[in-house]
């Protein structure tokens, strides 16, 4: 007896041929026996080479991390955040065009809008946090002005970083009663930056946190308005509100600070929240002119609160 066999297209074709042999006559029986053998040890040689391929799949796709895996703890490595302020409904704003309607149906343009972002946290996939000159205005506060946007986009550059997987970010808007109360010396620098960017009061008023500025109306937008945020002063000796606010947001996917890799974290603020957050808001002659940390400003405070998101992390920015 002999065994024919003809492979296409990855099929096994088995033609058996029945012979005799010293005038014997092999049986049906014996015949499928050694069709199993034949197709068993075919079997076992393709699952043998998939199960190759399979694993050098998976060890090539591991391979994607290596980069990280190599990290140096004792160098430390760069992070941008990028903030870019916009109408979830309408896109990226334009000072003095972009022209909004509120939930209470009421028009709204900004021709100033100027932030205050510091005590920025990076926190890592096990839940350990690294702060970036927590309470050290000089160092870890920034100023976030759509007027110096690039492509609606304001870049925060942060160095020093250790390296690490982060997946959650923490920023303080404004500047903390811990900063402000280290005295003027303590903070010169970021004081006179605030102070270009018409960030501040006097010093015994201290920043301003949120400066938004345009106009407003039913039909048109003919009003003006200024809401202007901020702790006014020592908070406890002169028995006002603490508007320094917190915000945490979690990463889609992790930001890898190595020594060869600079994560961006983009960062949305929707400013629909200023009047139509969880407070609902109108501008009118009682509320278009507002300065502080009471009443309006407060309410306005626990709306801009909510207003960030991380759209998205970049990995792909290598340092030279």
């Amino acid at each position: 007896m002999g065994f024919q066999t003809i492979e296409t297209s990855n099929c096994l074709i088995l033609t058996t041929v029945l012979v005799l042999k010293n005038n014997e006559c092999f049986s049906t029986a014996f015949l499928f026996k050694k069709i199993k053998q034949f197709i068993t040890m075919k079997t076992i040689k393709y699952f043998i080479n998939f199960s190759f391929i399979a694993l050098f799949t998976l060890l090539t796709s591991c391979n994607n991390d290596d980069d990280f895996s190599e990290i140096n703890t004792s160098e430390p490595g760069k992070i941008q955040l990028k903030f870019e302020n916009g109408f979830d409904n309408l896109g990226g704003i334009v000072l003095d065009q972009t022209t909004q309607t509120s939930s209470n149906g009421q028009k709204h343009k900004f021709t100033t809008l100027k932030y205050i972002i510091s005590n920025i946290t990076l926190i890592d996939e096990k839940g350990n946090e690294f702060d970036y000159h927590k309470n050290d205005p000089d160092k870890g506060a920034f100023v976030v002005d759509q007027d110096s946007a690039v492509a609606n986009v304001v870049y925060l550059d942060l160095e020093n970083i250790p390296q690490n997987k982060y997946t959650k970010v923490r920023f303080g808007i404004g500047v903390s009663q811990k900063a402000y109360l280290l005295g003027h010396n303590g903070q010169a620098t970021f004081w006179e930056k605030a102070k270009r960017s018409g960030l501040t009061w006097s010093w015994a008023a201290g920043y301003v946190f949120i400066k938004l500025e345009g106009f407003y109306g039913t039909n048109t937008t003919d009003n003006f308005f200024l809401t202007h945020t901020g702790n006014m002063g020592d908070i406890s000796k002169n028995e006002v509100p603490d508007l320094y606010r917190e915000v945490t947001l979690d990463l889609p996917t992790s930001a890898r600070v190595t020594s060869k890799i600079k994560p961006s974290i983009h960062i949305m603020a929707n400013l629909n929240t200023y009047l139509s957050g969880v407070n609902k808001l109108t501008l009118d002659k009682s509320t278009n002119n507002v300065m502080g940390s009471s009443g309006f400003a407060q309410l306005v405070t626990d709306n801009m609160q909510k207003m960030f998101r991380v759209d998205h992390v970049h990995n792909n920015e290598t340092i030279n």
